[in-house]
């Protein structure tokens, strides 16, 4: 086996995709429900539900939905509102309305049918262009190059790519290498290979360098310092906001509202927020019953943490009292506990409901 540097001479590509498929086809990951299928539908699927999130997550979820939408067509005929539902408590909710966005493209312009290439694929919602081409090398065995976040660690420690990632000419020369290692046979276990590699030799802290079939000509390993790589310097400043959540019941029912269609938590059912406690509780003095302040809820999102400060009011058993709330509240709708679960919600809400509901 070769050791030279991957980034220098003609066969170095080969060399490291040679490598990378060996230690696949031994070490890495070959029984996950997504695997040893051509199915797009299923490949895309674990693609977009993948983006950020551990496999173990996953798992659970992806066996739900194909047990709900067997198919892109069942996909793309269900109510959004059903299909935030199943995703409620993955996180990212874009994903989950770029999914049933995709479906309905998939239907209405490819006849129900994938596009077999990465050019197109990275046309429909959601799907861009390192996803496109990981279901066009999984299910149709196209020669095209992934770069997503453990791939480009394992290229660019790989290769010493030391060019700043925040800038969109670096990300432009990492595509290229990217698509110029690649094999000229074997794409499906080259580009597996690389996710594996990523996600459990690879790793950002503490790589198990001893593991790794590309120890010999990795430049970050003969540096010694592989936390070095990948290099991108833009780091966005996290933001603190703090907000109330009104928990508004009566008997057996409580008001949940829809958030707007965009902006965090997009489309979710959510309780009605307000500014601060103070200003929920002075909406509350004209209001029958009484309430009290449930324990904070800290929820960290990707570019802020937010503090959530719950109040569950209580109302006395009267349609007097409820239409006289309702003229206050935002639109929603009145429903049980049980109801509530069916519905899309935002994780920490519903680990509310499932802590304090009676």
């Amino acid at each position: 086996m070769r050791t030279e540097d991957f980034s220098g001479g003609e066969a170095a590509p080969s060399t490291l995709a040679e490598r990378v498929i060996a230690w696949q086809r031994t070490h890495g990951r070959h029984a996950l429900p997504w695997q040893n299928t051509r199915d797009p539908y299923r490949v895309w699927l674990s693609e977009i539900m993948l983006q950020q999130t551990q496999v173990a997550t996953v798992l659970g979820y992806y066996e739900r939905f194909l047990a709900r939408f067997p198919d892109v067509a069942a996909l793309a005929a269900a109510p959004l509102d059903e299909v935030l539902a199943l995703w409620s408590g993955l996180g990212y909710y874009s994903r989950a309305r770029n999914l049933h966005r995709c479906a309905q493209a998939v239907m209405s312009e490819h006849g129900g049918r994938f596009p077999d290439n990465s050019a197109t694929l990275a046309t429909l919602p959601g799907i861009g262009k390192s996803t496109a081409a990981a279901i066009a090398a999984f299910c149709f065995g196209e020669r095209a190059a992934i770069l997503d976040g453990n791939v480009k660690r394992v290229l660019t420690r790989a290769l010493g790519f030391d060019r700043d990632l925040s800038q969109a000419s670096a990300e432009r020369e990492l595509w290229a290498k990217a698509q110029a290692l690649l094999p000229a046979a074997g794409i499906e276990a080259y580009t597996q290979g690389l996710m594996d590699l990523g996600a459990g030799v690879c790793t950002q802290r503490r790589p198990t360098c001893l593991l790794c079939p590309l120890q010999h000509g990795c430049v970050a390993h003969a540096q010694g310092d592989p936390a070095r790589y990948p290099v991108k310097t833009r780091r966005v400043t996290r933001g603190r906001r703090s907000h109330a959540l009104l928990w508004l019941q009566q008997g057996d029912r409580l008001w949940l509202t829809q958030r707007p269609d965009s902006g965090v938590w997009a489309s979710l059912w959510s309780l009605p927020e307000y500014e601060d406690l103070e200003a929920l509780q002075q909406r509350l003095t004209a209001l029958p019953g009484q309430g009290e302040a449930l324990p904070l809820v800290e929820h960290a999102l990707t570019h802020f943490d937010w503090a959530l400060q719950p109040w569950r009011h209580e109302l006395p058993q009267d349609e007097s009292a409820r239409a006289a709330v309702e003229a206050f509240l935002p639109p929603g709708r009145w429903v049980t506990l049980a109801q509530a679960f069916d519905m899309g919600l935002p994780a920490p809400v519903r680990k509310l409901l499932e802590r304090c509901g009676v």
